[in-house]
């Protein structure tokens, strides 16, 4: 009995998917202001400059419009991450089908919101965005669980469902370019909101009410046609005495009913039963990983934030030359499904051949999971010194080079923001951990508007002393 090989591949490539064509379309911004600007969006906050230059149409100052697509993105980059905290509690209390319907109710009112906005009201560009980033964010939330199912590989579909995450932004530049052929916007966002359909069929069918468990228990089933054999499975656990659960069981009950331990090492001792989440969120081991992520995330938000003025100020106005680059930077975006699943390889390495876990051994194998994981944490950290260093670089060849680094190591930083916490803490509260991570480190990133607005002032629309 159980779910079938045939039924987890299944959700496992439209998971895979449902993240690379929806989840991170706002970190294709770059792609899409190339097409608000061409329609005349925040048109109005264009000067007549002083000095025309003939590659600037009719030599307009436009930085004021520029600083306002970057607050779009500010915006929408920060609902992105600060609103992960309460959508993670809804999917820790509520489940997986509340999770999703409720993501897929914000996908689509921020598709139409884009597609029926205008020049003239261009400020519906802001909730859109905000929208779309909840909706995509809550969407990855609920599939990096798909992991559960394939045991000795879950690292590696988590980072993977990241890199799919990445990659979408790739979809911006697929609208730019299909923009430029002639579709108009709005039918392309159109299509987009009449995919939430399918979304909503991969809810019902391919993805649990509550969630997966880990570690998965024989003869587990999932999907709407499986509600009695769930229901059987949970009366089952519920009569074992504590402990026999499985250490790192995720409780298809609300947490506060179960009786049996995490068995996680780090949060309040591994064989506490019901481990309290502030014991999780309260630890330093939380806020050494929280400052890790809010630092290189700020510098990755910096990077895309300012891009496209970084681009007009290297190609000095020539906008030819700026949609090359935009272009090249997008397409190395779809390559970030390629290198996550590098960083799960790294944290899996030393579950390769190796059978199932003796029951003796879960604490010498969460003690082996943490050391990958650290080796894995300071990959990321030295690919992302490497990217800033490139990216100071005041030279527009060199930014080809920069468009490889910063996709290799925004894919190590989530997909092992993901992957760790999964690891390092019960796993009953990871929809909470992985909010609140996401919504402090937001926090971090509020610090990019500042920035963006010294780079379009004091600095001309100069980045290399911000990326300094």
């Amino acid at each position: 009995g159980g779910a079938g090989l045939a039924k987890r591949l299944g959700t496992l490539l439209s998971g895979l998917l449902e993240c690379g064509a929806f989840c991170g379309i706002i970190f294709g911004w770059a792609s899409l202001v190339f097409v608000l600007k061409d329609l005349g969006y925040f048109e109005g906050l264009c000067q007549p400059s002083a000095t025309p230059s003939p590659n600037l149409t009719l030599g307009s100052d436009c930085s004021g419009q520029d600083e306002q697509f970057s607050l779009v993105f500010t915006i929408g980059s920060f609902m992105n991450n600060f609103m992960t905290f309460p959508m993670g509690v809804v999917f820790d209390r509520f489940g997986t089908t509340a999770a999703r319907l409720i993501a897929i109710s914000l996908y689509t009112g921020g598709t139409l919101l884009v597609a029926f906005s205008t020049p003239e009201m261009a400020v519906l560009l802001f909730p859109a965005m905000s929208m779309l980033s909840v909706g995509g964010i809550l969407l990855i939330l609920t599939n990096m669980q798909v992991g559960n199912l394939f045991g000795n590989y879950r690292s590696i579909i988590i980072t993977l469902y990241n890199g799919a995450f990445d990659s979408s932004s790739a979809i911006f530049l697929i609208i730019k370019l299909l923009y430029e052929r002639g579709l108009s916007l709005r039918a392309m966002f159109l299509f987009l909101a009449a995919c939430s359909a399918w979304h909503l069929l991969r809810t019902l069918f391919l993805m649990p009410r509550t969630r997966i468990p880990y570690p998965l228990p024989p003869d587990y089933d999932y999907g709407l046609q499986c509600r009695g054999r769930s229901r059987s499975y949970r009366t089952h656990k519920d009569k074992q005495p504590p402990g026999e659960a499985g250490p790192e069981e995720t409780p298809l009950e609300r947490p506060a009913a179960r009786g049996a331990g995490s068995g996680n090492l780090l949060c309040g001792g591994g064989d506490a039963p019901g481990t309290p989440f502030r014991a999780c969120a309260c630890s330093w081991l939380f806020a050494w990983h929280v400052a890790w992520l809010s630092v290189m995330q700020l510098r990755h938000y910096l990077f895309i934030g300012t891009l496209n003025p970084q681009l007009e100020q290297l190609a000095r106005g020539d906008q030819a030359l700026v949609s090359t680059y935009t272009n090249a930077f997008a397409f190395t975006q779809l390559c970030g499904v390629l290198c996550a699943p590098w960083n799960g390889l790294i944290l899996d390495r030393h579950k390769r051949g190796k059978g199932p876990r003796p029951e003796g051994n879960w604490v010498l194998a969460a003690l082996a999971d943490l050391r990958s994981a650290v080796l894995s944490l300071v990959v990321t950290v030295a690919q992302c010194l490497l990217f800033s260093v490139f990216a100071a670089v005041p030279v527009l060849p060199v930014q080809f080079g920069t468009f490889v680094l910063q996709v290799i190591s925004r894919s190590f930083l989530y997909g092992g923001n993901a992957a760790f916490l999964a690891i390092a803490f019960p796993l009953q509260h990871f929809g909470k951990l992985y909010g609140l991570a996401m919504a402090l480190s937001a926090l971090v990133a509020l610090l990019q508007y500042p920035c963006v607005a010294l780079v379009q002032g004091p600095l001309q629309g100069d980045p290399f002393y911000v990326s300094v």
